[in-house]
């Protein structure tokens, strides 16, 4: 079996090579289902459920019989807070609910494997070998992925020690930025592709089902581990 290879550039964007990846991580063969239960549940995760309404017993007055059952000619009715009336309760409505679903670990580790090795059969994998720019610019990392002919959605994952590129990226809409640890498989299906630095590839695949951390993940999406 051939060795499985990402190219690999430096800051400016020219070519250096390539970086092999592990065939653990990059070169399984993707189990569709699972990854699709695990995106499914990271979504559902995601959602806040605190969508509510009130039911006819919730809302204030209706305790008179508006007239009386018989002899008027009119439908009959209880209560003015009945779901048929203006201003009355609402049938079946949302209530607050919790929309998480439980995810074995395993699993998620199947489904992250699974989507890196789906980016890597598609070439869509690459890596950085460090950044050597002297401040942190927009302008610089816009130079940086249109030479290395990434378009459309970049999931870029730094170590938090690379505060430079940290803020070259922030400000782009259409890249994602997150820590090795942090990596999840809808953010890795999401984007078109993945970019790594040589410090962060080996360490791609650990801790990655940590709580996500706020303060650093740029998140385009709104999708958080489940």
């Amino acid at each position: 079996m051939a060795a499985l290879k990402a190219p690999l550039f430096d800051s400016s964007g020219a070519a250096k090579g390539d970086v092999e990846l592990d065939a653990e991580v990059f070169g399984i063969e993707p189990n569709i289902p699972v990854m699709h239960q695990v995106v499914t549940a990271q979504l559902a995760g995601a959602r806040r459920g605190t969508a509510s309404t009130k039911t006819r017993g919730e809302r204030h007055g209706g305790g008179r019989k508006p007239w009386a059952q018989k002899g008027t000619g009119r439908a009959r009715h209880g209560s003015i807070r009945s779901p048929q009336w203006r201003g009355g309760g609402i049938a079946h409505g949302p209530k607050p609910r919790d929309f998480s679903q439980r995810t074995p670990k395993k699993m998620k580790k199947l489904a992250l494997r699974s989507a890196l090795s789906a980016r890597a059969s598609e070439s869509a994998v690459k890596v950085i070998d460090g950044f050597s720019w002297d401040e942190g610019k927009t302008k610089n990392a816009k130079t940086l992925l249109s030479a290395i002919g990434s378009e459309g959605k970049v999931l870029m994952v730094l170590d938090r020690s690379d505060e430079l590129a940290i803020r070259s990226f922030g400000n782009l809409p259409q890249v994602k930025l997150t820590t090795p640890g942090q990596v999840t498989t809808y953010d890795v299906l999401w984007s078109n592709d993945v970019i790594f630095t040589t410090d962060t590839l080996g360490r791609a695949f650990s801790a990655s089902y940590a709580v996500a951390d706020d303060d650093f993940v740029k998140d385009t999406e709104g999708g958080e581990d489940a």
